[in-house]
């Protein structure tokens, strides 16, 4: 099993490489004179934003900044415009790709900045993605409890929050507060800023199912990629699976949070049933 693993990886390291190169290759053409697209992709942690990076990167137009780049982040922190500016005008992609997460009450000043521009924010079912989370990260409870006592001003977990949500994160603190149900509430809050921003009104942005996108894979990312202006082929889509729906039970989140987090998803699927 170890060593099938082995294999799989390095041939997923060499089919990356060599698309990376052929890409390269691509990009040393000279460009047509047109406006560089700038593509903001938006989402909380584990909800599917490395996934959706990966499909857009596959395509031949485009140059894709993950947040574990250090020429565009730092600890996962996006760099100052003025980096991002140069590394813009470095590329020779017609579409320039980078990751907001840590940003995400940033979106719309960074698509005002960099024009024109997209963003896309994709959402995971909250279970799963604190499921992940949890197995990825921790210290939600300190981060939780760090904004409840008004000690978070400056952190991104806390970036873009209204007095009321801050309100709300106070009633709901409290020490025993396990990390499972402080991971869904911060899914929540940060979650939220979508409607805060009204980008639920702005057509610049696109909002994206991380559960449509592994069942559907074809449907949904040529939808993603005519929204960018991208032409889409099979290839992209070919090594998207479901597997990881539902995979564990259910995290032991309050049911105080949970109601908050069932309420955003419902705003969400209106969202998506509204746009088709």
């Amino acid at each position: 099993m170890a060593e099938a693993s082995y294999w799989k990886n390095a041939c997923e390291q060499i089919e990356y490489r060599t698309l990376l190169a052929r890409k390269w290759l691509a990009h040393r053409a000279p460009r047509e004179a047109q406006p560089r697209r700038h593509v903001f992709v938006g989402g909380m942690q584990r909800s599917g934003t490395n996934m959706l990076m990966d499909l857009i990167e596959r395509s031949m137009q485009t140059d894709v900044f993950h947040e574990r780049d250090p020429r565009a982040f730092d600890n996962y922190i996006m760099r100052d415009p003025d980096v991002i500016r140069s590394l813009i005008n470095q590329s020779r992609a017609p579409h320039f790709v980078i990751k907001c997460l840590c940003e995400l009450d940033r979106l719309p000043a960074l698509m005002d900045e960099f024009t024109p521009s997209k963003g896309l924010w994709i959402v995971r079912e909250y279970r799963d993605a604190v499921n992940s989370a949890l197995v990825s990260f921790s210290r939600f409870t300190q981060q939780v409890e760090r904004v409840a006592k008004g000690q978070a001003d400056g952190e991104w977990f806390a970036g873009g929050m209204s007095d009321e949500t801050k309100r709300l994160v106070r009633e709901l603190w409290h020490a025993d507060m396990n990390e499972a149900t402080a991971g869904a509430l911060i899914w929540y809050f940060r979650n939220l800023l979508y409607f805060q921003m009204a980008l639920d009104r702005d057509p610049r942005v696109k909002l994206l199912s991380y559960e449509a996108l592994v069942t559907q894979p074809a449907k949904e990312c040529e939808q993603v990629f005519d929204f960018l202006g991208l032409p889409f082929s099979p290839f992209i889509t070919s090594k998207v699976f479901a597997s990881s729906i539902s995979k564990k039970n259910p995290p032991p989140v309050a049911d105080e949070v949970a109601r908050l987090c069932d309420d955003l998803m419902q705003r969400f699927s209106a969202v998506r049933n509204a746009h088709g």
